[in-house]
């Protein structure tokens, strides 16, 4: 089967669930308001491409190659970034919602880390997103809000959660050092133990 090379286009309020992305190689290419969930965009490669106002929910994405691309104002629920190309995979959310997502490697018995350091979450909604043994060195969760979020043997080292709210990760099953919090994100540190902490100005 053909594959095609595409660079540049934009594509403006287009329906991808009736007319399927042909497979290929996408390359600084904007999409705007276009609707692809529960498309299978499988195999294809996509370079420094952006996503705006786009509903990509439940899209399969199996060895997808995602490198340099942009998302904002999306809607991105339940999606399985693991399932990934992992060479040179780089993605940035700008007012995204990616509720039920996760970044968890596939090839977990390789132990494998999906690695997205230095990955910026801005403004976005993470509702029980799961990013069990990823690298998030780096990171910075800007006005995000991690409610039910999973962090298990995930490495924070130097990610930024100073405006993130809702986030519960435990220090003894995460790498985090020089990792920032809010004083008043503290408590998201020590909810296992029960406490109630009281911040006093």
């Amino acid at each position: 089967m053909s594959q095609v090379f595409i660079e540049e286009k934009i594509f403006d309020k287009i329906d991808f669930t009736q007319n399927p992305l042909s497979k290929g190689e996408y390359e600084y290419c904007t999409f705007i308001n276009c609707n692809l969930s529960y498309t299978d965009i499988s195999d294809l490669k996509f370079l420094e491409c952006e996503f705006s106002g786009c509903n990509l929910s439940l899209v399969k994405l199996a060895q997808t190659a995602l490198k340099d691309i942009k998302f904002k104002n999306c809607k991105m629920l339940g999606l399985n970034f693991g399932d990934c190309n992992e060479f040179g995979f780089a993605v940035n959310f700008d007012t995204c919602i990616l509720d039920r997502s996760s970044f968890v490697s596939m090839a977990s018995s390789l132990k494998q880390r999906v690695k997205i350091k230095q990955t910026v979450f801005k403004n976005s909604q993470l509702h029980e997103v799961d990013f069990t043994e990823c690298d998030l060195s780096s990171a910075v969760f800007d006005d995000c809000d991690l409610t039910g979020a999973i962090f298990k043997d995930t490495i924070l080292e130097k990610a930024d959660f100073r405006t993130a709210i809702n986030y519960s990760i435990d220090p003894e099953l995460n790498r985090i050092k020089k990792a920032k919090f809010s004083q008043s994100g503290i408590a998201g540190l020590l909810d296992k133990y029960d406490i109630e902490i009281d911040l006093v100005n």
